[in-house]
């Protein structure tokens, strides 16, 4: 990748004015990437609905657990400066 930028870079300096080669290319290029593309999906393990479902789950209790622990944190907190503040009479 680095030399085919290195070669685009000295046509455009000698004044190549040769558009169809980059266009063709370009073309090329997104061809192999594509296959390449099918190539990687072939090879990717896909998780079970079961595997799914299960880590949702666990996603969905663990939200919920902090959503919980830091309700109550934050409440403590309130408190807590409420009373340093009414104990300072500020």
């Amino acid at each position: 990748m680095a030399t085919r930028a290195v070669k685009m870079n000295e046509e455009a300096q000698s004044g190549s004015k040769l558009p169809l080669n980059k266009v063709t290319g370009t073309i090329q290029d997104t061809r192999e990437f594509l296959h390449d593309v099918r190539v990687e999906m072939k090879q990717v393990t896909w998780p079970s609905r079961e595997d799914v479902v299960s880590t949702t789950g666990v996603v969905i209790a663990t939200v919920a657990f902090f959503g919980v622990f830091l309700a109550v944190i934050e409440w403590l907190a309130q408190h807590g400066m409420e009373k340093l503040f009414n104990y300072f009479h500020v």
